[in-house]
């Protein structure tokens, strides 16, 4: 009899447990009474995908150039104090509208394989967030997404591939936990739109395993616009280091999109 690989059994596990996995939309209720009040730059928007709402931040630049969408890491909000709320608000002052919304969540405790099944929900919100800022005549997009928030990203391509964003950055990309291992790598050789890959030299050892792997990957495939930097001293979560993260995003994008 053949023997099955784990990796096989754990993606027909995860694919059985799609139909059912619901995000805790009552924990993304508390998450939004917590900080509401709280947003000292930009406004909150109520937006809505699958028949549930869910809470966005936007925050508008005196001269846009374009918007980026910003997507959280895992558990997390649309305002974190790190990664979000830095580029939130300091990509608006560098010229860039900025939205960041809630992704779906699960309990605190819940790991990367409890949130595989639910990778799917984060698509109509990312799809949706994209149509709001169309909405308000932007018409160049960036999306960047952190941690957890790069996989749902990756599975919004996975799904409807590169279709309403222009530049793609991703931060902390593969990170897992303790003996769980990706099911399912990036469709970056999907891709064609601009690429930058950031992570920290403190980041996890999974994330560095995979960076120098898609660096390879990308080389061999000979992406077109493809870019990748580690940032000395940041963790996985750019604690303290919030103004070195905007800086590296806010020169990629000038060098991408030179201010007029």
């Amino acid at each position: 009899m053949k023997t099955i690989g784990r990796g096989l059994i754990l993606l027909l596990v995860v694919g059985l447990a799609l139909a059912d996995a619901q995000p805790d939309y009552a924990r993304e209720q508390r998450l939004k009474e917590q900080i509401v009040d709280a947003i000292l730059d930009g406004d909150p928007v109520d937006l809505e995908a699958d028949g549930h709402s869910f809470l966005g931040i936007y925050t508008e630049a005196d001269e846009p150039r374009g918007a980026v969408l910003i997507l959280h890491g895992r558990g997390f909000h649309p305002d974190w104090a790190d990664v979000v709320n830095p580029l939130r608000v300091g990509l608006a002052e560098q010229g860039w509208n900025t939205l960041s919304i809630q992704l779906p969540v699960l309990r605190k405790e819940a790991k990367y394989y409890d949130y595989v099944p639910i990778f799917g929900h984060a698509v109509p919100r990312i799809r949706a967030a994209l149509d709001f800022l169309r909405e308000q005549g932007i018409d160049r997009i960036v999306l960047i997404a952190h941690s957890c928030g790069a996989h749902m990203a990756m599975q919004y391509v996975r799904e409807l591939g590169e279709a309403g964003f222009d530049a793609y950055v991703g931060i902390g990309m593969g990170a897992t936990d303790y003996r769980q291992p990706m099911l399912e790598s990036f469709p970056l050789e999907r891709m064609k739109k601009p690429i930058l890959d950031l992570y920290g030299s403190d980041d996890y050892p999974a994330v560095h395993r995979l960076a120098a792997l898609r660096q390879q990957q990308m080389k061999d495939w000979a992406h077109p616009n493809y870019s990748q930097r580690k940032l000395q001293d940041a963790n996985h979560y750019f604690t303290d280091h919030g103004d070195l993260l905007l800086e590296a995003i806010a020169d990629w994008l000038d060098r991408l999109y030179p201010p007029s």
